[in-house]
């Protein structure tokens, strides 16, 4: 091996190919930042040990915020910016590569907690949790069985979403992620545009989202006619004014956040009011299907969001599940080929294998068929020993109901991952409560028409949701950290290691946090002198937990469930497909509020503009590249100011007033100054001024991008 080889380019050398975020020209080929043929430090000790602390740290503070807060952290963006900061402490600074395997180990943790917390929660909301011992094994394995059938599913998909779809999806998350690490290995005026970018929109984050110096909301009610709609026909418009989801709309680009748009007006404009009309004059359009906990029994007595989570959220949700069946068949012949390929290496184990290049070799696919089954087993083999344990009834019937459990696990978890991964490259959200909500509902109905009843039913269900619930979470999570790799060139199968070594601490991580806050949360009832969960305590409120505890009761208790709604979502994924329209950004613009879908689209309108802000193709290009670093940089400054906010706020709830440093001094508190002020976010001004800093920050956005001239 040449000493070229050994040392790989000077970084200096190095540039990101034209190419990048564009669809490859006939004839042309992708080269990767770090070509396949350097030999650099990417899969070290250094970068295996700060992985592993920084997915120990993000996977507890994820679980204990997203339980309190509702959110789960988003890691990978921290994560790589925290890699590229801590390599100037060491000696020899760590490689591009060395810092992608410490966020591809860092990043499973918010992908564990996803799926884990909107789900295993409810068995104590439910009071069909196990003992200590029992519920920390269950998080445990319930986490790494999902993780590692989302990995092995993903992986055969990986040249198709990452190298086949170049250029034609825009991998928002991966693309900021990308740019912190170029940024970082070039310095200079590119960095120093990112950290201006980071800053700008972390501070503008935090004001409007922790301080509520203005709203971070814009409902535009303050116009008597926007309230007059509002009021008499439950036609709502809002927007979430805040820089990161502007900066992904401008990375997702113009068509498909149009279409994201356009799918949360039909729900907002035209489903919504529609459903209050009807609900108004048609009696039997008066009882809400399955209602949730709080809400009116009555549609005229519900406000536009309450019927918007009932109704259009759920047409939503089958929209989606229709987009996952239209994508697994137009993705067969690469899952086919994929796995065809898989059985071939089984029997010819070295067949080729040196002809394939550093940056295109994935694990073994013998190793993946070989997880896949062994996922499978062990999956069939949890569900057996907890049913077998279950009364007589259930465990005479346990291997029936077992083998039930794995199936729908099993399809739903396969059948979803391609919605997951396709969901997150397209808007840099992956919508799996919705998908889960699938897999409860039609598992849990499968599993009683098998004779599976009661509480130990629930504890079933959950646990198969979570599964798949954490499956999907790692599917779309794993896939942005191949597209990086593809970007930069790192070798996927050691980006896969890494999953599996983050995945494995992530889970020990969750588990424990989620028992202390059971622990520290609850209670004893004076009345029943039984202990009452921590999930019980409305300052965890778990939300996705207890929409599940609430559909679950209802399926196990012979309450009805909403099959129309999911049908109408399922044929309207059709007829988007016959028109020629992407069904799953559809679908997910339905399922998400409006507000969110909003600043998408004006991000995408931005970055539209940018591009043909000039005649000269390349100065067209420069601008929308800058465009894309500053839009970055939104995305990285807004994740931070949440990480932040969310701490502010846990300390804010949990420590008394007198335990704190002081009172104004104290950051915790220095975050109810505008009240104390006696500022009242609700009121009109509060929304104009929203308006104005909203409209500055994306002139600042767009005439900034507008600076580069080639």
């Amino acid at each position: 091996m040449s000493p070229s080889q050994q040392e790989g380019p000077v970084a200096g050398e190095r540039k990101l190919h034209p190419a990048a975020y564009r669809e490859l020209q006939p004839g042309e080929t992708y080269e990767p930042f770090v070509p396949a043929a350097a030999n650099v430090p990417e899969f070290t000790a250094r970068s295996v040990i700060i992985g592993i602390i920084m997915v120990i740290v993000f996977s507890v503070a994820s679980t204990y915020s997203g339980l309190k807060v509702a959110q789960v952290m988003e890691a990978a963006i921290p994560i790589s910016i925290l890699a590229v900061g801590i390599s100037g402490m060491f000696k020899r600074k760590n490689t591009i590569l060395e810092n992608v395997i410490i966020q591809s180990i860092g990043g499973a943790s918010g992908l564990i907690v996803a799926g884990s917390i909107f789900t295993l929660p409810a068995l104590y909301i439910m009071n069909v949790a196990p003992g200590t011992v029992s519920m920390l094994l269950t998080i445990f394995i319930v986490s790494v069985l999902g993780a590692s059938l989302g990995l092995f599913f993903l992986i055969p998909l990986r040249r198709y979403f990452v190298a086949e779809q170049h250029g034609k999806l825009p991998f928002p998350e991966a693309t900021a992620i990308n740019e912190v690490y170029i940024t970082g290995e070039k310095g200079g005026e590119q960095a120093k545009t990112l950290v201006v970018a980071a800053c700008v929109g972390g501070l503008y984050d935090f004001l409007a989202v922790t301080l509520r110096a203005w709203n971070e909301i814009v409902n535009f009610r303050f116009i008597p006619l926007v309230e007059d709609l509002a009021t008499r026909y439950k036609a709502t418009i809002s927007v979430n004014a805040v820089s990161l989801i502007l900066g992904l709309g401008y990375i997702t680009g113009l068509r498909f956040s149009a279409i994201i748009c356009a799918g949360g007006f039909f729900s907002a404009l035209i489903v919504v009011p529609l459903v209050y009309h009807f609900g108004q004059h048609i009696p039997a359009f008066m009882i809400p299907p399955a209602p949730l906990p709080g809400f009116p029994s009555f549609v005229p007595d519900m406000n536009a969001n309450q019927i918007f989570r009932l109704y259009a959220q759920r047409i939503g949700v089958g929209a989606m599940a229709g987009a996952g069946i239209i994508g697994i068949i137009r993705a067969l012949p690469t899952i086919v080929s994929a796995f065809s390929l898989g059985f071939k290496q089984v029997f010819h184990p070295h067949a080729h294998a040196d002809q394939v290049p550093r940056t295109d070799k994935d694990l073994k696919m013998s190793t993946v068929l070989g997880g896949i089954v062994l996922c499978a087993i062990a999956i069939g083999l949890f569900f057996y020993f907890l049913l077998s344990k279950g009364d007589p009834v259930v465990a005479a019937k346990a291997p029936q109901i077992a083998l039930t459990g794995l199936a729908i696990a099993f399809v739903f978890a396969f059948l979803f991952t391609t919605v997951a991964a396709l969901a997150t490259a397209m808007t840099g959200n992956n919508p799996i409560s919705g998908m889960t909500l699938v897999t409860l509902i039609i598992g849990s109905s499968a599993l009683v028409a098998v004779g599976l009843q009661g509480e130990f039913g629930k504890y079933a269900a959950i646990v198969m949701g979570a599964v798949v619930c954490t499956s999907l979470s790692m599917a779309g999570g794993f896939v942005t950290d191949l597209k990086v790799g593809y970007w930069l060139g790192a070798t996927p199968r050691y980006q896969e290691l890494s999953k599996v070594i983050g995945m494995l601490f992530a889970a020990v991580g969750v588990a424990l946090t989620v028992l202390l806050i059971h622990q520290a949360y609850g209670r004893m009832d004076p009345a029943t002198g039984q202990f009452i969960s921590g999930f019980m305590d409305p300052r965890v409120p778990a939300p996705q937990a207890n929409l599940f505890a609430t559909i679950l009761s209802g399926i196990f208790d012979k309450a009805p469930v909403t099959w129309l709604l999911y049908a109408v979502g399922l044929v309207l994924s059709i007829l988007l497909v016959m028109m020629g329209i992407p069904p799953l950004a559809f679908a997910i613009g339905m399922y998400l509020p409006l507000a969110i879908n909003t600043p998408l689209f004006i991000g995408g309108l931005i970055s539209h503009w940018v591009g043909k802000s000039s005649k000269d193709p390349k100065v067209s290009e420069a601008r929308s590249n800058r465009g894309t670093l500053l839009a970055s940089g939104f995305i990285a400054g807004g994740a931070l100011a949440g990480v932040l906010g969310a701490l502010l706020n846990l300390v804010k709830t949990n420590v008394p007033d007198p335990e704190l440093p002081g009172d104004f001094l104290s950051l915790a508190r220095f975050i109810e100054l505008p009240s104390r002020m006696g500022f009242n976010p609700e009121i009109p001004f509060a929304q104009i001024l929203s308006i104005v800093m909203f409209v500055g920050l994306s002139a600042f956005l767009y005439f900034d991008s507008r600076r580069a001239k080639e």
